[in-house]
């Protein structure tokens, strides 16, 4: 009972002990801060990833495809409905993407979908920006331009009734006036006058009242049809600082995509040469990862797919050759876990292929030979492993750091073992064993412990729940404070969730360290004779 008596006592009346609570508090929240953000990092990227890919991929790896995908679903759907829930093909391939009106050239990667499909095994229709605000509205068919006309009392913010009936339904079902202001700055182009257009946004015109009964201002479709193509926001638009875009093309408007066939074989020759095709913008991504959103577009599979004579077709000696995807995404059913889902697609895989019997050698048989089934983490495994690594190298180096914190706490201690001679005199004097005078600076310890832990982590979880709103604070001081950038990073804000389970760590952890740093002082209290103690004060 001593014990207790005399630890609240040290508490209460040793102000250096504040030090080592001090110490002990700024590591727990040092490293509560560290494995929060660089964590919430890594979850993200898995997430993102998740969500992009699917929970299983069936690819070889090669731009040529390979043939016998919708067969190969049939297949599943028929012998493990248990684990299938959704599948789609995609074709992947490379080419040019141009905006006749000021000439802006990029390459990209054209990934051919099935939109309606695509959606349900990822997250994709998440990221459209325009299909947010006019659910329904985006489409990969063919498509005129819509163009933004007069409403009422001469303003122009009218759209034609498929967009305003849609945005309707989602004002509805999203009263929040903070995202009602992102609506009202969506781009269109804007009819202003007789033949007149503006790339401005609709509700950002200034009022024309004197304009607004001219038939020619009434909101409308207009142009010839072409395919619609979704594109990475990063491939066209600017990203500000505060992690806006700055849209410089608008709904609807007409670029140009160029495709090169590959065949088969693997090849490129006669007959195949570049196709370049015109589309039209009909809405942009942003899936979250950079690397996807400067260089992805999106058409639809079927179309793409016979662009780039991909498609099942007749040979001049009457054989056919097969239609080809690039890729088989497939969604599992709940409760089936990654790992069996891959084993068990696997040998599905591998029994459908033996059934086919091709003939050894030829191009079909070559191109299924590489087929690979895989999970969404396998496909990112290199880049999830270096985040992992970065977040394992940061927290060892903090970790190091917590070694202030020991040598400190038992800098304190032994101060306090120095100054309290005489009552550890006292003590052993009275009956107390060498084990129970050690018992009480190791208990002092674990109180400071923690206490520290409890203190770091309080403090640690405010600053990473506000740590957004710190930086954009300190961003507002001085521009060059902002250390987490929009424009650069892959996500918008810095990732400020606490996990339960690092508190109860990083508070053991701190709990240990208290107790090792006063560990010889505690020894060296338990070895005090109560003769020499009471001679020396």
């Amino acid at each position: 009972m001593y014990k207790w008596f005399l630890v609240g006592r040290y508490l209460r009346t040793k102000l250096i002990a504040f030090f080592a609570i001090c110490a002990v508090t700024l590591c727990v929240a040092m490293m509560l801060v560290v494995l929060s953000v660089m964590g919430g990092f890594l979850d993200m990227v898995k997430e993102r990833s998740r969500g992009l890919l699917s929970d299983i991929i069936v690819d070889n790896g090669s731009l040529q495809g390979f043939p016998y995908y919708e067969e190969f679903i049939t297949h599943v759907r028929t012998h493990a409905p248990d684990i299938l829930r959704d599948a789609t093909p995609v074709i992947q391939n490379y080419g040019m993407l141009r905006s006749p009106r000021n000439f802006y050239t990029k390459p990209v990667r054209i990934v051919g979908i099935r939109l309606d499909e695509y959606g349900k095994v990822n997250t994709f229709d998440e990221g459209l920006f325009f299909n947010g605000y006019y659910p329904g509205t985006t489409n990969l068919g063919e498509q005129q331009q819509p163009l933004a006309g007069a409403g009422e009392a001469g303003r122009f913010d009218r759209l034609p009734p498929e967009y305003e009936e849609a945005n309707r339904r989602w004002r509805e079902s999203n009263p929040d006036r903070e995202e009602l202001e992102k609506y009202l700055k969506q781009p269109f182009v804007v009819l202003r006058g007789a033949g007149e257009r503006v790339f401005a946004s609709p509700m950002d015109l200034e009022e024309w009242s004197d304009l607004s009964k001219e038939p020619d201002l009434t909101p409308r479709y207009e142009g010839d049809p072409y395919r619609g193509i979704i594109i990475g926001v990063d491939v066209l638009h600017e990203r500000q600082q505060d992690g806006t875009y700055l849209r410089y093309f608008k709904k609807g408007e007409l670029l140009t995509l160029t495709a090169l066939p590959i065949s088969e074989k693997g090849s490129v020759g006669t007959g195949l040469d570049a196709r370049t095709e015109l589309v039209r913008y009909a809405d942009d991504s942003r899936t979250g990862v950079f690397e996807i959103d400067e260089i992805c577009v999106y058409v639809d599979f079927d179309w793409i797919q016979k662009l780039l004579d991909m498609h099942r077709f007749e040979y001049e000696d009457g054989t056919f050759q097969n239609a080809r995807a690039s890729q088989i995404l497939i969604r599992l059913q709940p409760g089936v876990g990654d790992d069996e889902g891959r084993r068990r697609l696997t040998d599905l895989w591998n029994e459908f292929r033996a059934r086919l019997a091709l003939e050894p050698g030829s191009p079909e048989a070559e191109m299924l030979t590489y087929v690979r089934v895989q999970t969404w983490e396998d496909m990112q495994a290199r880049f999830i492993a270096a985040v992992e690594k970065e977040k394992n190298l940061v927290t060892v180096l903090f970790g190091v750091v917590m070694l202030v914190a020991v040598v400190l706490v038992g800098l304190v201690f032994w101060m306090i073992v120095e100054k309290k001679t005489k009552d550890i005199g006292i003590l052993k004097s009275m009956g107390a064993s060498s084990e129970g005078i050690a018992g009480i600076f190791v208990t002092y310890a674990v109180a400071i412990g923690l206490l520290g832990a409890v203190l770091g982590s309080s403090m640690g979880g405010v600053f990473v729940f506000y740590i957004n709103e710190i930086q954009d604070w300190l961003a507002g001081i001085n521009p060059s404070l902002r250390v987490w950038s929009p424009d650069v990073y892959t996500f918008d804000r810095i990732p400020n969730v606490v996990k339960q389970a690092d508190v109860i760590w990083i508070s053991i952890g701190a709990i240990f360290a208290s107790i090792l740093g006063a560990l010889i002082p505690a020894i060296h209290a338990s070895a005090v004779w109560p003769v020499k103690a009471l001679r020396y004060e």
